[in-house]
């Protein structure tokens, strides 16, 4: 067999794994909005659809794995590509926990629903939203980022995660006052941190994708270093 057709199929069996990554991705991204809206409509269907949805995405992740291993073992890949398939195998351990978070905040409406609180839990839910919208906008960048191997787009990921981390600061401090203000609450309201939380770590490993993608491009590892270092890599 002919070294350009070794090279060829082992380019091909990159685009099928980055275009299984990016489909990954999708369904994580699907899976975090499915999960927000059950909370919003108090939808105990739509979040058992996001539970069912789980197992889907948890085997997606073996299946990639499993790829990646036997291209490492058969084809010896160069530095470049060694790089790739790392970040390929950061990418998807990310993309499942999403995965696990919308889970999480299908498994807090299902306890809401049970409980009957929905009537009073209108307000904060409302603003759990917002901090959704931008968590899911980064993941969103981050595999578009991740999928044309743009540093940049990484970067801007990366340059905005505070965004999060702020709204979900001011969404314990209005939940803190909810719980004040009504005590009956105090157990719902609780549940609805661990929500705000799983949000934040979605934002979170939509971060680590987009190091991931600048670990491919750049060949360095930008894991604990500030937004300047940062940026010095790519630019």
């Amino acid at each position: 067999m002919s070294d350009k057709h070794i090279s060829s199929q082992f380019d091909a069996e990159l685009r099928n794994v980055s275009t299984r990554v990016l489909e990954m991705g999708g369904l994580a991204e699907a899976q975090v909005a499915q999960a927000m809206y059950a909370l919003t409509n108090f939808s105990s269907e739509t979040a058992s659809q996001v539970l069912r949805q789980e197992e889907k995405l948890n085997q997606m992740e073996v299946d990639i794995d499993g790829d990646l291993q036997r291209i490492i073992a058969m084809r010896q890949p160069a530095a470049i590509d060694l790089r790739l398939l790392i970040a390929i195998s950061k990418a998807i351990a990310n993309l499942e926990r999403v995965g696990d978070e919308a889970a999480r905040i299908a498994r807090t409406v299902q306890r809401l629903v049970g409980a009957g609180v929905s009537s009073r839990l209108r307000v904060p839910v409302g603003d759990l939203g917002y901090e959704a919208e931008l968590a899911s906008a980064a993941l969103r960048k981050s595999l578009d980022a991740f999928a044309r191997l743009d540093a940049e787009q990484a970067l801007s990921v990366l340059e905005q995660d505070n965004q999060i981390d702020q709204e979900f600061d001011g969404l314990m401090r209005k939940l803190v006052t909810y719980m004040m203000e009504d005590p009956r609450t105090i157990s719902a309201a609780i549940d609805l941190v661990f929500v705000a939380k799983a949000i934040e770590r979605v934002g979170d490993h939509a971060k680590n994708l987009a190091e991931a993608t600048i670990y491919i491009v750049k060949g360095a590892d930008v894991r604990h270093a500030t937004v300047a270092q940062v940026e010095n890599v790519v630019r």
